[in-house]
């Protein structure tokens, strides 16, 4: 796993021009408003998780077209009235799993919502059960290729919309601090969190790791693996079907998303990545906020020698202490 992306002094300096539709703002804003309700929770199920420490909630919340999209909620038993959140986005072919699987969060005393991914789920972890209803576009079987000729069809336009829902969805839940939620996701989340930056006024900080949808077209060029790999694979049998694909890219860009970000941010990425290249979370990083005119806090850590796992536990370390210093104590 040698280095293969641009080097470090030059990573610092990445700053690419976007390649951003000119309706971008548009196609969100109608995408959007499709999928307001006034009352974006359907369920919220209390669950025994065998935990003493931490309660759980099966929630089911309106997501894209008004879909019923499943996540667990978790807090600290006994936890203050209210305490900051966090909604957590899973990596590409993951689901929600079990309810005791991701506890980092409501261990450090904050509220949790972790978003099942539609139509995902098999590839690896333990499962999801939130169908993607809107998948029979012309596209590839992965979540990566499924409606990729059309970006009304496309399934990241249904992911991100889920996301946007469900911070709409946890400000709803008991026990939160509507103004102080972040977003957090590492691969795909790190890609949907970034989206989610872009998209939710009111935001309060943003946690993203070796983001995947950023950088796109330059993604492709260097890499065969993963969700990239997908791409490549589908546009190998599809001839001359690149301007439609890279057209609906451009709306799920991650780059676009961060420039109408407004929220403090911090970032992770392994330079040896070669599932989402450095180059794109450079570019997203040094492009954060300009659109706003927000002079938001912002930083980024690299990890030389590491790959697609950036700095694991070392870096979780980091998100902590920095969520803390930008949000407050958890349950204060």
């Amino acid at each position: 796993m040698p280095a293969f992306d641009l080097p470090l002094d030059e990573l610092q300096r990445h700053r690419p021009e976007p390649h951003e539709p000119a309706d971008f703002d548009a196609f969100w804003q109608a995408t959007l408003k499709s999928a307001t309700h006034p009352e974006p929770l359907i369920r919220v199920r209390p669950v025994d998780s065998g935990l003493r420490l931490v309660e759980s909630w099966d929630v089911t919340f309106r997501g894209f077209a008004g879909d019923p999209v499943r996540a667990w909620y978790t807090r600290p038993a006994n936890g203050g009235e209210l305490m900051p959140a966090v909604v957590e986005f899973a990596g590409y072919g993951r689901g929600r799993g079990l309810p005791h699987e991701r506890l980092t969060w409501a261990n450090a005393g904050y509220a949790h919502l972790l978003m099942d991914n539609r139509g995902q789920g098999d590839q690896y972890g333990n499962g999801g059960e939130t169908p993607d209803r809107h998948s029979a576009a012309a596209g590839g079987p992965g979540p990566a290729v499924r409606g990729l000729l059309d970006p009304h069809d496309y399934h990241y336009r249904r992911l991100i919309t889920d996301a946007v829902c469900a911070v709409a969805a946890l400000r709803d839940l008991p026990g939160v601090d509507r103004d102080r939620i972040a977003a957090v996701g590492n691969s795909q989340g790190g890609g949907v969190a970034l989206a989610v930056a872009g998209l939710v006024p009111g935001l309060a900080a943003v946690l993203v790791t070796a983001p995947l949808l950023c950088g796109i077209r330059r993604g492709l060029d260097l890499t065969d693996a993963g969700p990239y790999g997908e791409i490549a694979a589908y546009l190998a049998v599809h001839r001359g079907a690149e301007d439609a694909a890279y057209r609906t890219l451009g709306y799920v860009e991650g780059i676009s998303f961060a420039r109408r970000a407004h929220a403090p941010a911090h970032f992770g990425v392994g330079l040896r990545d070669q599932v989402c290249p450095p180059s794109g979370a450079y570019a997203a990083y040094h492009r954060y906020g300009e659109l706003t005119g927000a002079d938001a806090v912002r930083e980024i850590h690299a990890y030389p020698f590491n790959g697609h796992e950036h700095g694991d536990a070392v870096h979780v370390r980091r998100q902590m202490t920095w969520l803390r210093g930008v949000l407050g104590e958890g349950g204060a």
